[in-house]
Order: C-alpha cells, then structure tokens, then sequence
C-alpha cells in the first residue's frame, strides 16, 4: 500500500499534462506515487504518458465518466492511506507535500485537507476554485478565504494559519482513502461541480474536520474543462448545489432555506439575462432548477443517511448570514470584511 497517491484525472487534457505533470513528478516522487487516470481523452494523452512519463503509473477508463464518478472508479484501483486528487492544470511546488502529510499524520481526526491554492497567471492572487479555504453561506453559497463570488483578493499572507474550513477545494485535495470511502466517495450523479463541497460537508456532518493548510501552496490555471460562462458550467452549479442541499440541510433548516433559494434561483436567472445578456446562463439556471426538482426523489434516501450520521446540528464553516447580502447590499468584498 502506498502512503500517499497523487491521482491526476485526465479528460483531453493533453496539453496540461505534457506542461504541469513534470513539476509533479519532480516535487512529489519521494513522498507519493503518481497516477494518471484517463477518461477515455481522444487527443494523445495516453501516449504522451507512454512516452514521456512512462514512470507515471496510468488507470484507464472506458469512457469519460465526469469528475465525480471518473475518481469513484479510478480510486477503487488505488491502495493508498492518503489519496490526493490533483487536477492536471496544477503546478505544484518544493516540497509541497511534507506539510500536508505532517498534519495529516499528527491530527487523525481530520479528513481532508488542501494547500493554498494561487493563480498561475498572476502568482500573487489567490485562485477562484478554492483559494485558502471554503465556506457556506446560510443559503449554500459557497466562498474562500480570498475569493468571494467573482472577487479574488491578492495574497498578502492574510489568510497564511492553518484553519479548519467547510470544504477543500477538489482541484488540490488530500484525503484519507478511509474517510473517503466511509462516506461513500464523490457522489458520480453530480457528474462535475460543487462535488467536492458535497463531500466534505457530508464528512463535516460525521464530526470529521477539513483544513485548509497554506504552508502549503501550489499555482491553479483553473477553468481547463468548461470557460466560466459556459450554460453546462452554469447548469450543473445550480443543479448541483441544490441538490446538495437537500442531501445535506438538517430538518429544521432545509425547508426555509429551500423557499428563499427558489426566490433567489429565478432572481439570478432574470439578472443573468437583462443585466449580462447571457440568454445560454438563463435557461440553464431554469432547466436546472427543472432536473432538480425531476430527480429529488432519487436522492431521499441519501438525505436519510446523511441526517443519520450527524454528530452535530450546528456546523461552524456554514455561516448564518447572506452572502449575497453582504456583498451586494454592503458592499464587502473581502473574506475579512465579513466578520
């Protein structure tokens, strides 16, 4: 059994492998092993792999099965105490993993944890999918430290102390293989987005701890498989979020809060539409609303479990307060500024 197991999933991403996988190799073949899992990418990655990686061990899979289910099956092939899923635009850096590791093996009641995680474009400024930490709002918006909404703050050290945080960001995520099974991995039905939230909120729900540790940091390109204002992107974000939602709310919140997110849903989806033109972002916002309320009943006994595990009513990393309030409405734009 390996201790640590760096799996990069791969969908044609040829470009980004034959670019980040080096620094990878470099910084991380001491600590971890290194895989490649492949879904079914038509564009060369595997013989790239073949011939100028032949010390990256590969999982082929036979179609592309998403980021959720495509780490479900390709995780099922590895036997490590520590898997760390690693997107392939991620270039990491010195020692990089000797921090995570130490406090992984110090603080057994943690399951999961992430580096810092800054843009490659400009290396001073954290990066959008998971900067140094992420929350929830009362209404299952989520947000870093660094990143709130489209705002992403420069990195002056402000956020440089390990904490706990609601959920790490699946970009840069290590994670006992025993937590992640326990809870019965990423759930494959999300397909993409908002899975690793969902993830981490479920093992928050059984009184296990997630940090986000920046002595640790590693540089993000971020957005290789679908542009930001994609309508699928846009899609499976509401889609995602709400169902994770009604996964993970406990009783005595997920009514309220599911009322004021239909109000809020369709008021994003008219704002999308008059203010930014954006017709595609528009009927996404509608159809996923539509998926969501068609395959609820699917996830009943999902949501029975999960509210059967909890060790806790309260979890601390989902704030009781709106985000959108408090950025919208007054005007606070940085991590700090909320409290």
């Amino acid at each position: 059994m390996d201790k640590v197991a760096i799996v990069i999933l791969n969908w044609n991403g040829r470009e980004m492998l034959h670019r980040y996988l080096p620094t990878v190799l470099k910084y991380s073949r001491d600590e971890a092993t290194v895989y490649v899992a492949d879904n079914a990418s038509t564009d060369g990655s595997l013989e790239l792999l073949r011939s100028e990686f032949p010390e990256c061990r590969q999982i082929v899979l036979d179609r592309n099965w998403g980021f959720a289910e495509g780490y479900n099956k390709a995780l099922r092939e590895v036997e490590a105490e520590y898997y760390l899923l690693l997107n392939s635009d991620i270039e990491v850096t010195h020692h990089w993993l000797t921090p995570l590791i130490e406090f992984m093996d110090v603080h057994p009641e943690v399951a999961a944890c992430q580096p810092k995680l800054l843009s490659i474009y400009n290396k001073d400024m954290f990066e959008y999918a998971g900067a140094s930490g992420g929350y929830l709002d009362r209404y299952g918006y989520p947000f870093c430290r660094g990143r709130l909404f489209d705002t992403i703050e420069a990195d002056n050290g402000q956020y440089d102390y390990a904490t706990e945080v609601l959920w790490a960001t699946g970009a840069a995520l290590m994670i006992r293989s025993a937590d992640y099974w326990a809870a019965d991995g990423l759930d494959g039905r999300f397909f993409a987005h908002n899975e690793e939230i969902d993830l981490c909120w479920r093992l928050r729900i059984r009184g296990r701890k997630i940090y986000c540790l920046p002595e640790s940091y590693v540089y993000h390109v971020g957005g290789g498989t679908l542009p930001k204002s994609n309508p699928m992107k846009t899609f499976l974000n509401f889609r995602n979020n709400l169902t994770m939602l009604y996964k993970c709310l406990p009783d005595s919140e997920l009514l309220r809060v599911m009322r004021w997110r239909w109000f809020l849903d369709y008021v994003a989806a008219w704002q999308t539409l008059l203010f930014k033109g954006h017709w595609g972002d528009f009927l996404a916002i509608y159809r996923a609303r539509r998926a969501f309320r068609r395959w609820r009943k699917d996830f009943k006994a999902d949501r029975v479990a999960i509210q059967s595990s909890r060790r806790t009513e309260k979890i601390p990393e989902q704030f009781d307060f709106s985000l959108l309030w408090q950025y919208y409405a007054k005007g606070r734009k940085r991590f700090s500024d909320l409290f």
